[in-house]
């Protein structure tokens, strides 16, 4: 009884597929960069706070000199006359993981997970989301994303156990 219970106990701790996120195999930094619209997010206080409500979200990376990635999100506030709101940021890969998790900051000396957990072959579209399943984004290079796009998206979030219907869409205007 007590092997059983101890089995148990082992098995408890080491999860289904379920309980782990994993990422793309790699991510290739050159063909990431640039602008990516944001098609679909969980609601967060950054987008979605007290007298926020983000819309034609956009996020700009760029190579940088010294090896890390910077990043620019954009957005117009629909909660305030579409006021534009900015946030600069940086990103480092972390080591070993082959450019498909990536540590980014707005405010040092914090720092979020940032994982690539789909991507299409031709980088068409991005899913990225945290090891603790609390933020995820789907985001595509125009801002829209055909239907078969965004299901194939969705399928990969499905896939690393992210509940797919708690995503809001983002309304995204084609004037930007």
């Amino acid at each position: 009884m007590k092997k059983l219970a101890l089995m148990l106990l082992a098995l408890a701790g080491c999860g289904g597929p379920e309980s782990t996120v994993r990422t793309v195999p790699a991510v290739d930094l050159a063909r990431y960069t640039g602008t990516w619209h944001e098609i679909a997010r969980y609601p967060n206080r950054f987008e979605d706070g007290s007298g926020l409500d983000c819309v034609d979200v956009t996020a700009t990376y760029t190579a940088r000199p010294d090896g890390r990635v910077g990043v620019v999100n954009r957005c117009l506030n629909a909660a305030d006359n579409l006021a534009p709101r900015e946030a600069n940021g940086s990103a480092y890969a972390v080591e070993g993981a082959n450019n498909s998790k990536l540590r980014v900051s707005f405010f040092w000396p914090f720092y979020g997970d940032y994982w690539v957990l789909g991507l299409d072959e031709a980088y068409g579209w991005a899913v990225v989301g945290d090891p603790a399943r609390d933020y995820l984004w789907v985001l595509a290079r125009g801002p829209s994303l055909p239907a078969p796009a965004y299901e194939a998206a969705l399928a990969s979030a499905r896939a690393q156990g992210f509940d797919t219907s708690r995503l809001k869409r983002v309304a995204q205007s084609a004037a930007r």
